[in-house]
């Protein structure tokens, strides 16, 4: 099963696809796949409203044949994301690994659909492409004990692209690095929101990003140094996780701050695809 939203930039509705491809509205259980959906069994009663065949099927499957596939879920109330993740990535940054998760945020208009065209802000020379996996928080999450207990509040996954303008990020940030994070379309999101029951192992997922149809990176997320349980018991020590809330985990090696690659430019064309969660394509374009 997965849930995904149809519709013009603003205007989305929910939908659910079944595991025979077929795209049902989810209208006669919600206005939209958020936080309140999610915290309110909006899984469950999903499931069981296909088995009794209680939802209205739609002929669009959002594969960019009819309407735009949009983020998967409605615009989140908090887009938590966690650096150098990876200890390749961390190296060719040149940083040692964290002892700690560390945590920044990108503002939540930032989150767009997965083929939505990504702009290069004003001023911008060293935009880079960063693929992740997104965890969708389903439960309030505040002072969880464990990693365990931690995963129990996720919703489900989804495929992230934590776009960065690095000199924006590093050399004008003041020590922060959101600046770089938070521009215009900086958050392809989807195609899909999967529910958490539907992964086996959120630490076995292969990644991977390509650039003109060149390979960029390509991992798995067995290589995280703070897995996904870890990261929401971490985070729930120091904030309130609510519904909704996406919290993306780092990306791994292969991005164009460590010289291997060049910055993105008008034209170029971001893919990525994270197993069962599928792929992204992503015009870049300047604002």
């Amino acid at each position: 099963m997965k849930f995904l939203r149809l519709g013009p930039a603003g205007a989305e509705k929910p939908h659910v696809q079944d595991s025979a491809g077929r795209v049902f509205d989810l209208a006669p259980l919600t206005g939209d796949t958020d936080g309140a959906f999610l915290s309110g069994d909006g899984i469950a009663r999903t499931r069981a409203a296909l088995d009794d065949g209680a939802l209205p099927a739609v002929d669009d499957p959002g594969d960019g044949s009819g309407l735009r596939l949009g983020a998967p879920i409605a615009r989140p109330t908090a887009v938590l994301c966690i650096g150098q993740n990876y200890a390749a990535h961390a190296a060719e940054s040149g940083s040692a690994p964290p002892d700690v998760p560390i945590l920044f945020f990108k503002h939540p208009n930032t989150v767009v659909g997965p083929h939505d065209e990504v702009l290069i802000p004003r001023g911008a020379e060293k935009v880079d492409w960063e693929v992740e996996l997104g965890a969708v928080i389903g439960r309030r999450a505040s002072y969880l004990d464990t990693a365990e207990e931690a995963l129990s509040h996720v919703a489900g996954y989804v495929l992230a692209d934590d776009i960065s303008e690095r000199a924006f990020q590093k050399d004008q940030s003041g020590g922060q690095w959101s600046k770089g994070k938070c521009a215009e379309t900086f958050n392809p999101v989807g195609p899909w929101l999967v529910p958490a029951d539907e992964i086996d192992d959120p630490q076995a997922l292969s990644l991977r990003s390509w650039v003109n149809g060149e390979p960029r990176q390509d991992s798995s997320t067995a290589d995280m140094i703070f897995g996904v349980g870890e990261i929401v018991r971490h985070l729930s020590q120091y904030l309130t996780l609510e519904p909704g809330d996406l919290v993306i985990t780092g990306t791994p090696e292969g991005v164009a701050m460590s010289g291997r690659f060049p910055y993105l430019k008008p034209g170029d064309v971001v893919e990525m695809q994270i197993d069962s969660l599928g792929a992204q394509r992503n015009q870049v374009k300047s604002a």
